[in-house]
């Protein structure tokens, strides 16, 4: 997959293209990923048009937490089957276009669109005044077509990114992969903590998040892992590690249970699949000892699988 990042310069031929700022890849977005790799059939250049910065960003004043990442995304994508990525630089100028300038020199002359795929809310351009109506007007004389397609729906509401940060703000993290068809997860690189774990014949990985990754509330949660191509069960931290850690130090510290090995410095990717208990300050290290096993038990028993 090819991986146009925080440039305007890119020129494609004859592609299908879905738009938007695809955060969480949910799985509405994964309908129109669907779409676009159907269209690939026909011979088109599969493309996935995003931007780099999430737009709200750059005109609030707080910032938006990202389920995931740019890099994570891009993660996921390279399995997704298409051909290429742009993650167009959100600037004050580039959102300054008007829908029209950008219909007829991004949409048209950079990208070669034949086909356009959207959510049928989707808005951009200057204002957000371009739209699904104004994609169709243009249809005919730039010679693209245009697919738009209803919101998918989960328990009786609309699936969006915005419902998706909601839950996990709340620690709702079954609701969470129901909606995202897939665990919600970190990633990040192995690095080395107190090894306070391995003293209590427990070991323990440590990944620092990313900065603007949006976390659910601190605390113990089931977690998956795959290494080497094997599934592990985990029990992850969420928090501080307030008996033994840095208060001013977020982290996520995991457990894997039976596996054994040296992970340092590589890339983990830590699926967060049921909330357990909140983070707290034990009186002792024994204490904390006693807790991590009783943590392992439940972890067991919720995700079904036996130690």
């Amino acid at each position: 997959m090819k991986y146009f990042v925080e440039t305007t310069d890119f020129h494609l031929k004859n592609s299908v293209v879905t738009l938007g700022k695809f955060d969480g890849l949910h799985i509405g977005h994964q309908m129109l990923i669907d779409h676009v790799v159907e269209l690939k059939k026909k011979g088109y250049q599969s493309v996935m048009f995003t931007f780099s910065l999430h737009p709200y960003n750059l005109f609030s004043k707080e910032e938006t937490k990202l389920i995931y990442t740019n890099e994570e995304k891009l993660l996921k994508l390279r399995e997704e089957g298409l051909d290429v990525l742009i993650a167009y630089p959100f600037t004050t100028k580039t959102a300054s276009l008007e829908p029209e300038e950008f219909i007829k020199e991004v949409l048209v002359k950079q990208c070669d669109a034949k086909a356009i795929i959207v959510g049928n809310d989707f808005c951009f351009g200057k204002n957000r005044r371009g739209n699904v109506e104004m994609l169709k007007k243009y249809a005919d004389e730039f010679g693209y077509e245009v697919h738009a397609y209803e919101k998918v729906e989960y328990e009786d509401g609309v699936v969006s990114a915005t419902r998706i940060r909601e839950e996990i703000e709340k620690g709702n993290m079954e609701d969470v992969e129901n909606m995202l068809g897939r665990p919600f997860s970190v990633v990040g690189e192995v690095v080395h903590g107190r090894q306070l774990g391995r003293q209590l014949g427990m070991p323990t990985v440590n990944i620092m998040p990313s900065e603007g990754k949006l976390l659910p509330p601190n605390g113990v949660y089931a977690s998956a892992l795959e290494i080497d191509g094997k599934e592990y069960v985990g029990v992850t931290n969420v928090g501080y590690k307030p008996t033994v850690g840095d208060k001013n130090k977020l982290g996520i510290e995991t457990y894997i249970i039976d596996f054994k090995g040296d992970l340092y410095g590589k890339i983990l990717e830590v699926k967060l699949l049921h909330y357990m208990r909140p983070e707290q300050k034990f009186v002792s290290i024994e204490e904390l000892k006693d807790q991590m096993h009783r943590d392992m038990e439940n972890v067991l028993n919720k995700t079904g699988e036996c130690y």
